[in-house]
């Protein structure tokens, strides 16, 4: 999967004091990449936008 033109973006849920942070790039035709923030450079999650959007949608309903 070639994320090289991936736009990322922290969540809005991370904490700013450098700690937990998930990032998200969703810029990309057909899939919508999650990786560790602290870890730009490792790997990256890769999903469907339909799945990433049921996992929002799930996640939502439990906050």
């Amino acid at each position: 999967m070639d994320l090289n033109n991936a736009r990322w973006r922290k969540s809005s849920r991370s904490s700013g004091n450098g700690g937990a942070c998930v990032e998200v790039a969703d810029n990309l035709p057909d899939i919508v990449g999650v990786r560790d923030s602290k870890n730009p450079t490792g790997p990256a999650l890769v999903f469907a936008p339909a799945a990433w959007r049921a996992f929002v949608a799930r996640v939502a309903e439990r906050a």
